[in-house]
């Protein structure tokens, strides 16, 4: 059983990211130079965008994240 204090500070598991994210994450920064925020749900990834630029210019690149990422769920484009 864990302890109070190793589950308040988050000793007992560590999550990990879905490798999802770390591609898209690496390819709009190698692409692009410029970072993005990445959330992956059961039926979509959203894509958070720092400018409508950016994220019009990798919506461009659709094709290309998803045979990376290796999936068939939906990308969603969000400017914030």
């Amino acid at each position: 059983m864990d302890s109070l204090q190793n589950i308040l500070l988050g000793h007992s598991r560590k999550r990990e990211e879905p490798p999802e994210i770390a591609i898209i994450k690496d390819y709009a920064f190698d692409v692009f130079q410029e970072n993005v925020q990445v959330m992956v749900r059961e039926k979509d990834i959203t894509i958070t965008c720092p400018s409508a630029a950016m994220a019009g210019a990798l919506r461009m690149h659709t094709t290309a994240l998803r045979k990376a990422c290796d999936t068939h769920k939906r990308l969603v484009f969000r400017i914030g």
